[in-house]
């Protein structure tokens, strides 16, 4: 199969959930040699715990005071101030464990607090909004030209009833009408100059306000992020401490490919400082676990889920589910970067080559036209023939080459014959799969996949085996 053979119905792997049989995977009829090795977990290896919840006070309102501040010294504290664990023979890692589930607690506690300084800001600078607009609209009515405009407006309307009128009385109350109608106006324009005064002077209030809350902002958000960092080495140190661990249990019972034999060995791959995962497709004729996941493989879902989870039901939906949103995090990467393989046969797609096929993909984006990955358009935003012709412009190409533009029809199911080369997106811009890497090119995804990177150090080196 090559880099780029993902489909729609195999990215369902990434989100499907275990049906009621999941508790055994069942033997794919396509892979007839395939085999599950019973490996007992190695000490130091088991999932931690699930993270200590922050008690983090709530953001107060607009006109209160801000949150509580975290403690530098939490943050950037020496690691070994967790102390050792009480039987580090049993689980050599366990100290490792217990610094990292403090160290990304106080994470969650920075970044919490930074969030909360900036919705007080946030609402800090809307109310400012708020007041200013009501200050300028109350500005324009008791502006003179706008009072001017008024009284003409009402003068006129009593000339013309006084012309209609026939009798004394009608006069008198038309004069009535006008003398109360100036009155309106003049109060109407008094009141809008004291609204627009006490609209300035509430806005003026704010001011020195969001500037405080602009400078706390700004430090609790860089304490966040040295927060991150630090949980992020220790997490890094956590999950060495456990591959070196795994490193002496017994080779995988990984289901094999069609075309390897049955006593070929299969065992997890252990890179070297720099290694990265295209030496180990290098190394060998068979794709990694990774690989094979984003290549659609279900048979190698079922062998981790299993191999992770055990014989319980319960933890192997949490693994299957946790791996999906691994995968799916992937994919979406791969999206992003508009890592797609284009068919060949395709009337737009067919002149141009994968890369400046890419580049157009890439322009699309940039003009809010995004693919979903399901063969259609992020939210139904289909581009137009001029959006299209900007798109290739946009990726240096030349759009008088175009004889035949795709109508609105075709355009709208350009995507649906184009898929994901997310295995290829991920050998050249994974590295080789470290927790520092994974997170540094997931983003701001990574921040869902909490449970995984607490369990890195078991999990990197099963999607490593071949």
């Amino acid at each position: 199969m090559s880099a780029g053979d993902v489909t729609r119905g195999e990215r369902s792997l990434a989100t499907a959930e275990p049906d009621a049989a999941a508790a055994e995977p069942p033997e794919p009829e396509s892979l007839v040699s395939l085999r599950y090795g019973d490996v007992s977990p190695t000490p130091g290896a088991e999932a931690a715990s699930e993270p200590i919840a922050a008690d983090v006070p709530a953001a107060g309102p607009a006109g209160g005071d801000a949150p509580t501040s975290v403690d530098a010294a939490d943050v950037v504290g020496d690691a070994g101030d967790a102390g050792d664990a009480s039987d580090p023979q049993a689980d050599p890692c366990a100290h490792l464990r217990r610094t990292a589930d403090e160290r990304c607690s106080v994470a969650a506690r920075a970044r919490e607090h930074a969030e909360g300084i900036h919705r007080e800001l946030r609402a800090a600078q809307l109310a400012y909004d708020e007041y200013q607009s009501r200050a300028e609209h109350a500005s324009v009515a008791a502006d003179p030209r706008t009072i001017r405009t008024a009284k003409e407006a009402a003068q006129h309307a009593f000339r013309a009833s006084r012309a209609a009128a026939r009798t004394p009385e009608s006069v008198e109350a038309a004069a009535r009408d006008w003398l109360t109608e100036i009155n309106r106006i003049n109060h109407f324009a008094r009141e809008a100059a004291l609204a627009a005064t006490r609209e300035r002077e509430a806005a003026a209030q704010l001011v020195t306000r969001m500037e405080r809350l602009t400078v706390e902002a700004d430090g609790a958000r860089i304490l966040a992020e040295e927060a991150e960092l630090v949980c992020l080495g220790a997490r890094q140190e956590l999950a060495e401490c456990e591959e070196a661990e795994t490193g002496a249990r017994p080779a995988f019972g990984l289901p094999i490919a069609p075309s390897v034999g049955a006593e070929t060995p299969v065992a997890s791959t252990r890179l070297e400082d720099g290694g990265s995962l295209e030496d180990v497709i290098a190394a060998s004729d068979q794709p990694p676990v990774v690989i094979r996941l984003l290549r659609g493989d279900r048979a190698t879902l079922d062998w981790l889920v299993a191999e992770l989870g055990g014989a319980d039901p319960a933890e192997r939906r949490r693994w299957q589910i946790a791996l999906g949103g691994l995968l799916e995090a992937i994919i979406a990467r791969a999206i992003d970067a508009s890592a797609l393989d284009f068919p060949e046969s395709h009337p737009f797609w067919a002149p141009f080559t994968r890369d400046q096929a890419r580049d157009i993909v890439g322009a699309l984006a940039s003009l809010s036209f995004r693919f979903d990955g399901l063969g259609g358009w992020v939210d139904d935003r289909v581009p137009s023939q001029r959006d299209l012709s900007l798109a290739v412009g946009y990726a240096g190409l030349d759009p008088m080459r175009i004889r035949q533009w795709p109508t609105e029809a075709e355009t709208a199911s350009l995507f649906r014959d184009v898929s994901v080369a997310a295995d290829e997106y991920l050998v050249e811009a994974g590295g080789g799969l470290t927790l520092g890497e994974l997170v540094s090119l997931l983003g701001r995804r990574a921040d869902e996949l909490t449970e995984l990177w607490n369990t890195w150090g078991r999990v990197r080196p099963l999607l490593l085996a071949i």
